[in-house]
């Protein structure tokens, strides 16, 4: 049997692989906020990764990913959260970026 040889590619050769969280909560919690189970499930992720995120943990871009979502669609969505785009390392970020201007 003949196999031709693999192709080099620059491409580095890896899988990515998902790890899964259980969270327990109260059966209620979901019908008191007025969120099918399935919706209540992609709220709590959409927060998670938007509050990475707004902590500065990740980038939008990896947080879109992580989302299977555009980046812009992501940046859409912070803003429900009412997170800015603007990404400040310091409660007074603005006000030192201000002063070094």
């Amino acid at each position: 049997m003949f196999l031709p040889p693999k192709r080099k590619t620059n491409q580095p050769n890896f899988t990515i692989m998902e790890n899964v969280l259980t969270v327990s909560y109260p059966k209620e919690l979901a019908f008191t906020l007025k969120m099918q189970d399935n919706e209540f499930i992609s709220e709590i992720k959409n927060f998670t990764v938007v509050k990475l995120y707004e902590i500065g943990k990740i980038s939008s871009s990896h947080a879109a990913k992580i989302l299977d979502l555009k980046r812009v669609n992501f940046l859409e969505l912070i803003n429900k959260y009412q997170v800015s785009f603007f990404y400040f390392n310091s409660d007074n970020g603005l006000l030192n970026d201000l002063q070094n201007a």
